[in-house]
């Protein structure tokens, strides 16, 4: 396939998944995660939760990151700039039209109840790609302790009111994970030895 072929693919693309998706990078998982593995087998599922994991630890928002994860991956710099600008002009420019009459966009009884609609949507969809993404996540002890203990932290802080930044999680887990990961390492070289 040409170049310029795989670059309208990778636009059209990113163009489809932002002007469909409301709520988020987050929300945008399950739809990244349908079009990249199950519709254009762009990836395998493991690349995807590690490109997930990897959006969701860099500056920036999931869906831009993933975006220009996969168009660098399938084109290189101009697929990773055309993918990223894809999907950044729906949002860009339903944004700029809403700024443009956001007072009165308030006030609409209709508007307001859309927001509500949308809403039930956007969890829907975290919900939906956070289990798919479980699904797919090794059982081993170590990643369970994690996730439970990350679970745990995120509830009793939330009923105490407690505020703590979700990148917390996200550094604690990776320190963790590179520490077992560094013992195991090391145990291995001394049995060797």
């Amino acid at each position: 396939m040409k170049k310029s072929a795989i670059l309208l693919r990778l636009f059209f693309t990113m163009l489809k998944i932002g002007v469909f998706t409301f709520g988020g990078g987050y929300a945008m998982i399950a739809l990244l995660e349908n079009e990249f593995i199950s519709r254009k087998s762009w990836m395998e599922r493991d690349e995807f939760l590690d490109m997930v994991a990897i959006s969701e630890s860099t500056p920036g928002p999931v869906a831009i990151n993933s975006a220009t994860y996969i168009g660098y991956k399938m084109a290189g710099f101009w697929g990773a700039l055309i993918s990223t600008i894809g999907i950044c002009i729906p949002s860009f420019t339903i944004i700029y039209v809403i700024s443009l009459f956001f007072d009165a966009f308030l006030e609409m009884t209709l508007v307001e109840y859309a927001f509500r609609g949308i809403q039930v949507c956007v969890i829907y969809l975290i919900l939906s790609a956070g289990l798919n993404m479980l699904k797919d996540v090794k059982k081993a002890p170590m990643e369970i302790f994690i996730l439970s203990a990350t679970i745990l932290c995120m509830v009793v802080f939330s009923l105490f009111a407690v505020a703590f930044s979700a990148v917390f999680y996200i550094l604690i887990s990776g320190v963790i994970g590179l520490s077992v990961y560094l013992i195991r390492k090391l145990r291995k070289r001394e049995k060797k030895d």
